[in-house]
């Protein structure tokens, strides 16, 4: 079983920046792809930004050139530096974290989601 446990979040005006964190524990074989969705009530969950094991990143048109994505396989962590927030990227990011299991299939683990506020 794996845990996953987000920090990161707050509010913060236009224009600025927050870094959200995501520390997986728990009984780790290995992580494959950990990323990060949001969502904002009332609408549909949206992919931020994914990256592979190996550091292969993707992201959202939205927030491409103001968001990176990155990884400490050492710690079980992955990070979403945000820039140049946007009162649209307003939403409760939640982080997940792929994982094999003993049967081969492979298991989405999912953190609590933290609150990110934008304010304009």
């Amino acid at each position: 079983q794996v845990q996953l446990v987000e920090s990161g979040g707050g509010l913060v005006q236009a224009g600025g920046s927050l870094r959200l964190s995501c520390a997986a524990s728990g009984i780790i074989f290995s992580l494959n792809a950990m990323g990060w969705y949001r969502q904002v009530p009332g609408k549909q969950r949206e992919l931020v930004a994914g990256v592979t094991r190996g550091g292969n990143t993707n992201y959202a048109d939205s927030v491409k050139g103001r968001f990176t994505i990155s990884r400490d396989n050492a710690k079980n962590t992955v990070y979403l530096q945000m820039n140049s927030l946007k009162f649209d990227d307003t939403a409760i990011y939640s982080c997940y974290a792929d994982s094999p299991t003993e049967r081969g299939t492979i298991q989405r683990y999912w953190g609590q989601g933290t609150q990110v506020l934008v304010s304009s």
